[in-house]
């Protein structure tokens, strides 16, 4: 049993990006929370995810193809301030990482569904990696993970979709904590 294991993973939060700062991982660090996003069931070694990657100034060209998804795919345009807080949204974290869902279909004993959670569990292994490195995360989804328009200019294929944006740097401050489940109520025994 590792007990600083099973304290990490009891403990664990999400931040919320608007509480993250600098520094963000470097680039190692960065390979190496990669390597293990990428280390997650994945039956016929299929790879049914793979990552963006964005820092620096690739965190402003996200913010542009936001803001340009918003304008283009709202019934009427959106005020100023809200195209402008789009176009900021990826300047929260230091660091952002899409992970993209890719699934193959008709491969035996590889249902699309199982494919689809590979790509999920991915997310997670990247939040967990980024987090055993000291830094802090959030999973999220969001409007523009579902996006035609952002699809498009992130070049993500028809047999592909966002997983999720995975937001990692340095918490400001120590989340709250917040209710979690009643064991009791989601536990059954059979």
């Amino acid at each position: 049993m590792n007990p600083q294991m099973i304290e990490f993973l009891l403990k664990r939060r999400s931040v919320k990006p608007t509480n993250m700062g600098a520094p963000g991982p470097g680039a190692d660090e960065l390979q190496t929370i990669l390597k293990i996003a990428a280390r997650v069931p994945d039956h016929k070694k299929l790879a049914p995810w793979r990552f963006i990657v964005f820092e620096g100034e690739g965190r402003n060209r996200l913010g542009d193809v936001l803001a340009e998804a918003l304008v283009a795919e709202e019934k009427e345009r959106p005020s100023d301030f809200r195209i402008e807080s789009e176009r900021k949204r990826p300047l929260d974290a230091p660091l952002v990482v899409a992970v993209v869902s890719k699934v193959t279909p008709n491969v035996p004993g590889a249902p699309e569904w199982e494919q689809i959670l590979s790509a999920g569990a991915s997310c997670y292994n990247l939040c967990l990696a980024a987090n055993a490195h000291g830094y802090a995360t959030n999973w999220l989804t969001g409007w523009y993970s579902f996006s035609p328009t952002v699809k498009a200019k992130l070049g993500l294929s028809e047999t592909e979709r966002f997983a999720g944006f995975v937001y990692v740097g340095t918490a400001k401050s120590i989340p709250e904590e917040r209710d979690r489940p009643d064991m009791a109520k989601i536990v059954m025994r059979f």
